[in-house]
């Protein structure tokens, strides 16, 4: 029997979905068709009229149209003043809605940053949320105990946008219904088990602080330029964009999109320092160890590392 899949937009910029689109093996028709899925809806690609929606919605909550995989996009809004008023649906706030279809559901993706902390609008009078999160606190629209009637919590998958292998996998795994091991914050160790810094080819030159101030150059983006690639875990020097590169590969800093708090209340391109050494240290170092390393990293760096980053 096809699983059935309700994809339904919070408080969306539509990222997800297009990254969705830019999957090619398989795309996302060739997905759905392999793993016999049927789509009830999602905004972007379903026809149905307002009153065949508002059917649609009945059935599943009546019990009558089963739903095996919810997949919320976007914020769940939760403004003005808790009321949900901000996100409206004819039969009422889509907050109740969403709730009431994630307690219906097998499975429950929150698909990007925005529907797993809150996003963007967290910190604003809509009141945004994720799912099962807002930020780094557990309990969201659904609470800290809710589960899925597969027994799962709100399966995670932060990313602005969702890196679209991420998302293909994870609805594999659960079509498929094989076991996904989640980490702290709900997300699959598989795509979210890996720091950013892991795969990213300026590794050597941080190692040595060989460091970059300014852009177009080949050191470190992580101690001036505000690369939070040491400080979070995510695929994208995993797996690639179109498989073929990255932020930091290109010279960019990392955003930390996938963190609960993005986007952060600071500059992006600036790192914060006391005295030049950095507030968030990367994952699992000291402060002391780190005052103690870089210093005889940076003395010991090859010169064959400074002749690349500077071009002398």
């Amino acid at each position: 029997m096809a699983k059935t899949i309700y994809w339904i937009h919070g408080g969306s910029c539509g990222g997800d979905t297009w990254s969705l689109f830019n999957a090619d093996t398989p795309d996302f028709i060739e997905l759905f068709d392999f793993l016999g899925l049927d789509l009830l809806w999602h905004q972007s690609l379903s026809v149905r009229s307002t009153d065949e929606l508002q059917a649609l919605n009945d059935k599943i909550l009546s019990g009558e149209q089963q739903l095996d995989i919810l997949c919320l996009e976007g914020s769940v809004i939760h403004g003005p003043n808790g009321s949900g008023r901000f996100d409206m649906l004819p039969a009422g706030p889509k907050k109740d809605l969403i709730q009431a279809l994630a307690h219906k559901a097998q499975f429950v993706l929150a698909v990007g940053t925005c529907a797993s902390f809150g996003g963007i609008g967290a910190d604003s009078d809509i009141m945004a949320s994720g799912l099962q999160f807002t930020k780094w606190e557990m309990g969201g629209l659904l609470g800290q105990g809710f589960r899925t009637l597969s027994g799962y919590p709100v399966i995670n998958l932060p990313g602005c946008p969702c890196h679209c292998e991420v998302v293909v996998g994870t609805l594999s795994a659960v079509a498929a219904d094989m076991p996904l091991d989640l980490g702290h914050y709900n997300t699959p160790t598989n795509w979210y088990g890996v720091m950013v810094h892991q795969g990213c080819t300026r590794n050597e030159y941080h190692e040595y602080r060989v460091e970059e101030k300014k852009f177009g150059e080949r050191g470190c983006l992580f101690f001036y330029m505000g690369c939070h690639g040491p400080l979070v875990t995510g695929p994208c020097n995993k797996v690639l964009w179109n498989r073929r590169s990255s932020k930091t590969r290109v010279g960019v800093p990392c955003f930390g999109c996938t963190r609960p708090d993005f986007p952060q209340q600071y500059p992006f391109f600036q790192t914060r320092n006391i005295e030049g050494i950095p507030i968030e240290l990367p994952d699992g170092v000291s402060r002391a160890h780190y005052m103690a390393y870089k210093g005889m990293a940076a003395a010991a760096a090859p010169k064959r590392l400074i002749k690349r980053k500077t071009g002398i």
